[in-house]
């Protein structure tokens, strides 16, 4: 079985509009995954489900459908409020399904889901490995470090980084000179964002041969604890 068959990860980001669901495209249409958005907030033009499908070209079947959908583009415990809802974290349970999965988190580590739980509490929950999209432009070393230091705070496995953005001199090897992580992909800024160029783009950044290896590393370290 090839390792992407049963891929699961979580994808979050620095910041708001940091691309994750640019980035969440790229791995569902490269992996072939399975894609769920567990809680939506805002949707004056499309959902980020939609917005996964209409960039990825997957069949809709692999979309999953939502636990939450709020109206207001605010972080998830306001917006629920404002809708008169409350969310119960007993809902957000990964659904099961047989193949890859990727998970698009509603903004940062430290966002509120409820008035006392973070976002980075689900994530532990899940119990899932995370991949960090992170911005390649000024602030985003501190941005960085300071999301790696929460989830390793936290014993929460982390895949790599994500560089997105128009590339930057220094801050890539900086940010892995401090963190010691591997940096899955500098992803650049593209003018037309298809299904083309992010066939191209997961040719070029052979980004199967390096998810490849972080996982074959992962499984090894493991065996190497017990």
């Amino acid at each position: 079985m090839s390792f992407k068959q049963n891929l699961k990860f979580i994808l979050c980001g620095t910041d708001t509009d940091v691309g994750k669901t640019l980035i969440s495209s790229f791995f569902v249409r490269g992996l072939k995954s399975y894609y769920w958005k567990p809680i939506q907030s805002g949707i004056e033009n499309e959902t980020d489900s939609q917005s996964i499908l209409r960039l990825s070209g997957i069949k809709k079947e692999k979309i999953l459908k939502e636990a939450y959908i709020f109206n207001k583009p605010v972080s998830p415990h306001w917006a629920a409020e404002i809708d008169g809802k409350k969310i119960d974290t007993n809902l957000l349970k990964i659904p099961s399904i047989d193949g890859s999965l990727v998970i698009e988190t509603a903004g940062g580590l430290m966002v509120p889901i409820t008035r006392s739980f973070l976002q980075i509490d689900q994530i532990k929950k899940w119990n899932l490995p995370v991949i960090i999209v992170c911005r390649s432009s000024l602030g985003t070393i501190n941005h960085t470090l300071l999301s790696i230091e929460a989830l390793k705070n936290r014993n929460i496995k982390i895949l790599g980084l994500i560089i997105n953005g128009k590339k930057h001199l220094d801050n890539p090897q900086t940010i892995s000179q401090f963190c010691n992580l591997p940096i899955i992909a500098e992803f650049p800024r593209l003018i037309n964002v298809d299904k083309n160029n992010l066939d191209r783009l997961w040719q070029e950044l052979n980004i199967e041969r390096i998810l490849e290896s972080i996982v074959q590393s992962e499984k090894i370290n493991e065996l190497s604890k017990k």
